[in-house]
């Protein structure tokens, strides 16, 4: 659930609820794209959870604010009840409305998870001791489909190492693929959640293949979307192939989570039945 432009959240405790009808076990929310003024996703996390019994995994990312900064919003967010996070290094300021916007990026996703897990220890980024230690669950990203493979897993050897304790991979089209990134992670013995994302058109489709870093959509899908927005029938075909990839890759995962735009709710839960679903 991507955090609403402004301070309104209305509309987003009505969708969480409507997903907590449906039994959805957890709300991802994603780190406020840099395009307009957003709420952010600790804010938004901390707000859905007072509001339902649902609960959150808020994105937080080492973009926009120093070590103090970040450290301070964790301990305010924890104070306020926030135990879920999903920790990530952050993209740069390259598009939006705000181009000219300064990244901090004073560490990355792995140093973030040291300092989380310090907090979890009782002790601050300085190595003082904070009272009572936190006890956040840490979640970190790792993505199969990466250029250059062994450099993501080192970097996720790292991130375990630093104290993550799950992690959620970029959306999955390739159920082969996913099953050698599998074999190469098992060590680790980490839950691993699969990135699930029900495609809307052959326009969707080529924008996931050719325009986002690391996502991997193979030439048949991208065929088989084409064909079906001939047809007229786009996105049924977009959840038939993620139902598809979903009965394929959750006996290798300890769950998933299902990515749709904000309008399409109901095509994550078309998803639920198939795949045991943890998250949307």
């Amino acid at each position: 659930m991507i955090p609403p432009v402004g301070h309104d959240y209305a509309e987003a405790i009505e969708r969480a609820k409507y997903l907590e009808a449906h039994n959805v076990d957890a709300i991802d929310i994603p780190d406020a794209p840099p395009s307009s003024a957003r709420m952010s996703a600790l804010s938004l996390a901390i707000l859905l959870e007072k509001a339902t019994e649902i609960e959150s995994l808020a994105h937080y990312t080492c973009r926009d604010k120093n070590l103090l900064g970040m450290q301070a919003d964790l301990l305010g967010a924890y104070a306020l009840g926030l135990r879920n996070l999903l920790l990530t290094t952050g993209d740069p300021h390259q598009m939006g409305d705000y181009i000219d916007a300064t990244a901090v990026f004073d560490v990355d996703s792995i140093g973030l998870a040291n300092m989380v897990s310090r907090l979890n220890a009782g002790l601050d980024i300085g190595g003082q001791p904070i009272g009572h230690p936190t006890a956040f669950h840490i979640g970190v990203a790792v993505n199969p489909g990466a250029m250059n493979l062994d450099e993501e897993l080192r970097r996720f050897a790292y991130k375990v190492e630093a104290g993550a304790e799950f992690a959620i991979t970029q959306p999955v089209f390739d159920a082969d693929e996913f099953r050698a990134f599998i074999a190469r992670v098992q060590d680790h013995r980490l839950p691993i959640l699969a990135g699930i994302m029900p495609l809307e058109s052959a326009r969707h489709a080529e924008f996931m293949a050719n325009e986002v870093p690391g996502v991997r959509v193979p030439d048949a899908i991208v065929e088989r979307m084409h064909r079906a927005d001939g047809d007229g029938r786009a996105a049924d075909e977009g959840l038939a192939i993620a139902r598809e990839i979903a009965l394929a890759i959750r006996p290798m995962v300890q769950g998933v989570q299902i990515s749709t735009a904000p309008r399409a709710i109901d095509m994550a839960l078309g998803l639920i039945d198939f795949s045991g679903a943890v998250g949307a």
